[in-house]
């Protein structure tokens, strides 16, 4: 079974648009400093669905929805010196960082603002939604991924669910 996840991303440093220009419309999730959200990146699975979410935006907000294709795998960025993710800690034989590979699924026609998503009965304990969540790589509960959806127009189509 699918499990659903929220990618967060400030859109002046890689957009969903961004994602739409990319080849075959993919690109490895790379950058996440976090253990949590890390950890959260080695439990996904080919097949999984997210919702891209552009952060440090006016407004915030869901703005599409992409799918990993290529399950976790050693960030190789953490062992570039000349990256701005390297961490000198990480090595190729003792990886402490990992990226996915995800593709766009669907961009939405209009963005789901986070003061909207805030309104909408049954979000309440979303991880997007709570107060001090900060994670870039969040879990999404299958009723509060349904009840994005149908805030969507053309949310139930078959662009919504794994191919």
């Amino acid at each position: 079974m699918a499990q659903y996840w929220l990618f967060k991303s400030e859109p002046t440093t890689f957009s969903i648009d961004d994602l739409a220009k990319s080849p075959r419309q993919t690109t490895c999730w790379e950058g996440v400093r976090n253990y949590q959200a890390r950890n959260f990146l080695k439990s996904m699975k080919v097949g999984d669905l997210g919702f891209f979410y552009h952060s440090n935006a006016d407004p915030p907000a869901i703005v599409g929805i992409i799918q990993v294709v290529k399950a976790a795998y050693p960030d190789s960025f953490a062992f570039d010196s000349t990256s701005r993710y390297f961490d000198p800690r990480s090595a190729p034989d003792s990886p402490r960082w990992f990226l996915v590979d995800v593709r766009l699924v669907k961009k939405f026609p209009q963005a789901l603002p986070l003061e909207q998503l805030r309104a909408i009965k049954g979000l309440e304990k979303m991880e997007l939604l709570r107060k001090g969540s900060r994670l870039s790589i969040q879990p999404v509960r299958p009723e509060e991924w349904q009840r994005v959806l149908r805030l969507v127009p053309d949310g139930n189509s078959s662009q919504s669910t794994p191919r």
